[in-house]
């Protein structure tokens, strides 16, 4: 048997925002959209992709589940991701190396440091 990774579903209030905001963050490409879907990848045809999916109920606690993304530059792509509309956050992770952000809907997601050689 064999399983290919297709997308990782993000509930939203509003999935054609949040999947657009992260499409422009990410520098992906809109591969369907709906009313209550909207989905997105790296290329047409790459995956894994992020399909949003509409929910009635905002985001109520820390996420179990969150992406990691390594940069080339961290400092850089935190501020750029801050002047697209992230946010800092504090879920008690302390000092590390990484920096935790938000989408504009509350998802967490952590900008990593530079990967130790």
């Amino acid at each position: 048997m064999t399983l290919e990774w297709e997308q990782v579903i993000v509930h939203s209030v509003d999935p054609a925002a949040l999947g657009k905001w992260w499409a422009d963050a990410l520098g992906w490409v809109v591969v369907h959209a709906s009313d209550d879907e909207f989905e997105i990848r790296p290329e047409p045809d790459r995956l894994p992709g992020l399909d949003f999916v509409r929910i009635d109920e905002h985001k109520k606690a820390k996420s179990r589940l969150h992406l990691d993304f390594r940069p080339d530059d961290q400092d850089a792509e935190v501020a750029r991701l801050l002047a697209h509309g992230a946010q800092r956050v504090d879920i008690g992770q302390g000092d590390q190396s990484w920096v935790v952000l938000a989408d504009p809907e509350g998802n967490e997601f952590c900008i990593l440091g530079q990967r130790r050689q």
